[in-house]
């Protein structure tokens, strides 16, 4: 198998544990390529950005994608949430070797992504999606407090450190919605950070499928953050507005709720490593002032 790592990859180089694991991936290939008796392995997708995924075939023909994770936590319990939810509203699970963070899941075809519909449209999908995800849960997944008390711990550092890319307002405000919120949760369920219009893909066996979830357990109010903060249905104030509007009233949310975890969220996505997202950051700064 030749191959090469997809652009959206390469940021994994300049790290030392990034390098490591890409010096470690043809080994590990080969190994759960030989293991699940795949044939037909394709090139990467491109679109990956925190695992290498490929095409493959199963032993009796069917269509698959081979995962490779990046050693992340955030995507440590990835396939316990895709087992979890069996098949309902997300990729299925069809094995998993936590050993080498190797998943096979369900290929969905024809994999167009959400954002490929009219924004409305795709909000119309995710009023459908939610509720079924947001099934009760708890260990081994993370709660959203412990996470939320990470953020807030990390956040002051990383923003010094990339020399106060934002308003010290941006920074005492998500500190304050997340020590708001934290402790004062309602159901606990199982939600996906990282649920983005472009991680919903069109499928055969339901309409829309979800697919890279990274796992957390929390109040219903957070699972519909990464769709509000998003670039992928809009990146405007009044697009950033009608998400959380709309979302909050269809999903009989509290929209306080949302707007805080959305702020507090995508203040801490803001920062990476040496990169600030400028995206976040104006996301971030039109949800404070939607008040």
């Amino acid at each position: 198998m030749r191959w090469e790592i997809p652009d959206g990859l390469r940021w994994v180089e300049r790290t030392p544990v990034g390098r490591a694991w890409l010096a470690e991936l043809p080994t590990r290939l080969a190994e759960v390529v030989a293991r699940w008796e795949l044939t037909g392995v394709g090139p990467p997708f491109a679109y990956a950005f925190a695992s290498l995924a490929l095409p493959a075939h199963l032993p009796d023909g069917r269509r698959a994608v081979l995962k490779l994770q990046y050693p992340d936590d955030d995507s440590r319990h990835e396939a316990t949430a895709l087992a979890h939810w069996a098949g309902r509203g997300a990729i299925r699970l069809l094995a998993h070797d936590p050993e080498r963070r190797a998943l096979l899941v369900e290929r969905c075809d024809p994999g167009t992504p959400l954002h490929s519909l009219p924004a409305d449209a795709a909000l119309d999908v995710a009023v459908d999606l939610l509720p079924r995800l947001g099934v009760p849960a708890g260990a081994p997944f993370t709660p959203l407090a412990e996470e939320a008390a990470g953020w807030a711990e990390r956040m002051p550092g990383n923003w010094r450190r990339a020399n106060r890319p934002y308003e010290r307002r941006l920074l005492d405000a998500a500190l304050g919605f997340l020590a708001d919120l934290a402790p004062d949760q309602g159901e606990q369920v199982l939600v996906n950070q990282d649920l983005h219009a472009g991680n919903v893909l069109a499928a055969g066996r339901e309409p829309w499928l979800v697919i890279d979830p990274k796992p957390l357990v929390g109040e219903r109010e957070f699972a519909v953050v990464p769709l509000v903060r998003g670039a992928e249905l809009g990146h405007s104030p009044a697009a950033v507005r009608h998400r959380l509007d709309r979302l909050s009233a269809e999903l009989g949310l509290d929209r306080d709720r949302v707007r805080g975890w959305a702020v507090g969220q995508t203040v801490a996505w803001s920062v990476g490593g040496d990169q600030v997202f400028e995206g976040n950051v104006e996301a971030a700064r039109w949800l404070l002032d939607a008040g």
